[in-house]
């Protein structure tokens, strides 16, 4: 027997259709309906609310299929098939994040094509890989965040089947696996939760109507959220949740969702004997979300963090515009390497007001922050999703690389970019609804005139040459210039995994020294020091040492060590007889 149940607590009347029988259900007073009927696996259901012949998937669906209109399918993860028994997971500090979207990370788009290279992953240095959103939404083609059945996973890519491969594939190599989920609002083509209960509240954030977090009916609506996230980790074996936006979660509840959902996941993480990991993403520089609970925290265990992005992407390519405007100075990058935040407590431009918090360094470690030369955002989100590969050489590669790789905090990569792949990574979308598609191209267009792009170069989303220029070409591997920045990606992650001072998780051993008009920045990991030389021309810089790893020939002199321009050297420190270092 099966016990099929949804809560719709608004509904006089509920019915299950399972493979076109239609059978009513009992409600208790809490709003759940229930009835146990005989359905083997694969059997389609659906719900029927009071009166009207729609027959409505399964919120909580564990497969769809069909398509996020269709029939939902009894599904049951086969146990059996899990070989990773002796897996105990990965604590967040001293991991390497890879982050990549299924759809585009390989030519034919799916899990199991993505096991094939995940042997090359290994060889590059990654503990950790971060998947796109997987959950079932409308159309075949999307980034993944217009999810509108969260528990479902989306059949192209392979279904709850072909995660569950993925998963243990990873394992067997030694690589945790992280999963990218959207709890802050739902996409804009097949969400029907609104029919069965008060899933959504009246506020709107950029994407939509919020998820009603702290009205009435919300208990369950929260309890829907936190069974997701538990379902990933216990049925999938997920290690880690990046939770998207959680800035746009409105809950004025004394518990926040998030506090709720850490504890809940630390039970959980008890009893399976392994580290599951929640890490945010968040624009509020807030560092009570990363802060323990013991003292006075959210107790997520990490958060990505933009301002290190901006400062050294502002640094590096000399982009000022938009949220760039108070970056790109070396002061500025070296406080965002030392503090963690560039805007603690400070006033932005970009928002006409004082923004973020201090980072209290002896409590938090730099390792709770994820550091990235580029993600999916700030390369899709750009009007021709151009990499920063297509407007910088190789050396300014080679510098965002060494002072991301070699930071204190918890470095991430975005697939492809480790040889510099030509490739864009663009926003692509396939709404069936014609007019829904009309108005995200429109509204894309209208986005970026306001930042200065014509019109006419912004990709149309729904066109599927979009998806496919997005999709990695392997084959750069082979070119002289991709294998070369390769090869500084593997020997800069080699040094983070050998050196000590290098994997160091916290703020108090960095110091930094810089040149702004000469172009240098010095950071200093204890006995390591990273000298990038951002300016075009040669300069010499008043350190020497033993030469760890460098992106082009360096000279030592009598003034220190002669840098090229647009390059960097990892110098270890020689100590005097006296002990004295550098």
């Amino acid at each position: 027997m099966t016990l099929f149940e949804v809560w719709a607590p608004r509904a006089r009347r509920v019915r299950v259709e399972v493979d076109g029988r239609v059978s009513e259900m009992s409600a208790d007073t809490s709003g759940w309906w229930r009835v146990e009927l005989a359905a083997g696996d694969d059997a389609r259901y659906g719900f029927l609310l009071d009166d009207d012949p729609a027959v409505l998937p399964d919120p909580r669906s564990p497969r769809q299929p069909d398509g996020v209109h269709g029939h939902s399918a009894v599904h049951t993860l086969d146990t059996g098939r899990w070989t990773d028994s002796g897996w105990t997971g990965r604590p967040l500090a001293g991991s390497v994040i890879y982050e990549l979207h299924i759809g585009t990370f390989t030519p034919e788009g799916t899990f199991d094509a993505a096991i094939g290279r995940l042997d090359h992953l290994v060889a590059l240095g990654i503990t950790t890989v971060e998947v796109m959103p997987v959950n079932a939404f409308n159309g075949v083609r999307n980034w993944g965040y217009d999810g509108v059945l969260w528990y479902a996973v989306h059949e192209p890519y392979g279904g709850p089947d072909g995660l569950q491969r993925f998963v243990d594939a990873c394992h067997a190599r030694g690589l945790a696996v992280a999963l990218d989920v959207v709890y802050n609002h739902l996409g804009p083509s097949g969400n029907y939760l609104p029919r069965f209960g008060p899933y959504l509240s009246e506020g709107r954030n950029t994407w939509g109507q919020s998820v009603n977090l702290d009205g009435p009916g919300s208990d369950e609506v929260r309890r829907f959220i936190v069974d997701n996230a538990l379902r990933w980790f216990d049925e999938f074996h997920i290690d880690a949740l990046r939770l998207d936006a959680v800035h746009a979660l409105v809950d004025h509840r004394a518990i926040h969702l998030l506090e709720q959902l850490a504890v809940e996941v630390e039970r959980l993480s008890a009893r399976v004997g392994r580290p599951l990991t929640l890490i945010a993403e968040s624009d509020l520089n807030d560092p009570r979300l990363i802060t323990a609970r013991a003292a006075g925290g959210f107790g997520l265990h990490g958060q990505w963090n933009d301002d290190l992005h901006h400062a050294v992407h502002a640094a590096v390519s000399g982009e000022r515009q938009g949220y760039y405007a108070d970056f790109g100075s070396l002061g500025c990058l070296s406080e965002t390497l030392r503090r963690g935040f560039f805007h603690a407590a400070t006033y932005s431009s970009f928002r006409g007001r004082v923004h973020g918090r201090p980072l209290n360094t002896r409590v938090v470690p730099g390792s709770a922050l994820l550091a990235y030369t580029c993600t999916h955002d700030q390369v899709g989100n750009r009007a021709l999703g151009d990499r920063p590969s297509a407007y910088l050489d190789g050396g300014q590669l080679a510098i965002k690389a060494a002072l991301v790789l070699l930071s204190a905090y918890t470095p991430m990569l975005f697939m492809g970019e480790e040889w510099g792949a030509r490739t864009p990574f663009q926003f692509f979308t396939s709404h069936p609804e014609p007019e829904l598609a009309a108005a995200v191209a429109h509204g894309r267009k209208e986005e970026f005139a306001e930042h200065g792009w014509a019109a006419a170069e912004v990709p149309d989303p729904q066109d599927p040459a979009t998806f496919e220029r997005s999709k990695l070409n392997w084959a750069e591997l082979g070119e002289p210039e991709q294998a070369r920045l390769l090869e500084c990606y593997r020997t800069l992650l080699a040094l983070r995994r050998e050196y000590a001072d290098i994997a160091d998780p916290w703020l108090a051993g960095v110091g930094v020294e810089f040149d702004d008009d000469k172009g240098w920045i010095a950071v200093c990991r204890n006995r390591i020091r990273l000298v990038c030389n951002l300016s075009a021309a040669a300069v010499v810089v008043p350190f020497v040492g033993a030469v760890l790893a460098s992106w082009d020939e360096v000279e030592p002199n009598a003034a220190g060590t002669a840098v090229p321009g647009h390059s960097f050297v990892v110098l270890e420190a020689v100590s005097d007889r006296a002990g004295n270092a550098w």
